[in-house]
């Protein structure tokens, strides 16, 4: 199964997306645009002895922009199963899994998210389903579950 083959398909089960993680990281991107906003129009009238110009605020802009864009990958997790396979997508890539592969879906004690079990001890973490979203995690993995038992048998 390739990467086009699982991206074309509409009919999913299953689609996950954290909840408080993404909330929180677009109020921390919104604050750091805000407070480099901020900052860049102080700039000028501070009384530092130093002479900060209009390139440097239009950088002090696009550096609030630049780090918040770099939360708001945080944002980005999410994993979507169907009858074609599994397609997992953390912060800068997607991987698709076919269910043969697939060995179940484990959420350790202790660890911050879930993943996704391989042959020979390999895994992918899955992002979206996070342990801060409590029982929306213990939903989305129950139904992960049940599609894996569906299309593994």
């Amino acid at each position: 199964m390739t990467p086009a083959t699982v991206a074309t398909d509409t009919a999913w089960e299953l689609d996950v997306r954290p909840r408080k993680t993404a909330r929180v990281a677009m109020a921390i991107a919104a604050g750091l645009v805000v407070l480099f906003v901020v900052v860049a129009l102080l700039l000028r009238t501070s009384a530092t002895g130093v002479y900060f110009g209009v390139t440097d605020q239009i950088a002090m802009v696009l550096l609030g922009f630049l780090l918040a864009g770099g939360v708001l990958l945080l944002t980005r997790p999410r994993l979507r199963a169907g009858a074609s396979g599994v397609l997992v997508r953390n912060g800068f890539g997607e991987k698709s899994v076919p269910w043969d592969l697939v060995q179940g879906l484990s959420f350790p004690d202790g660890a911050s998210w879930a993943r996704i079990d391989l042959p020979d001890d390999e895994y992918i973490p899955v992002l979206a389903i996070q342990a801060n979203d409590r029982e929306r995690a213990v939903d989305a993995t129950l139904r992960f579950r049940a599609l894996c038992a569906k299309y593994t048998s």
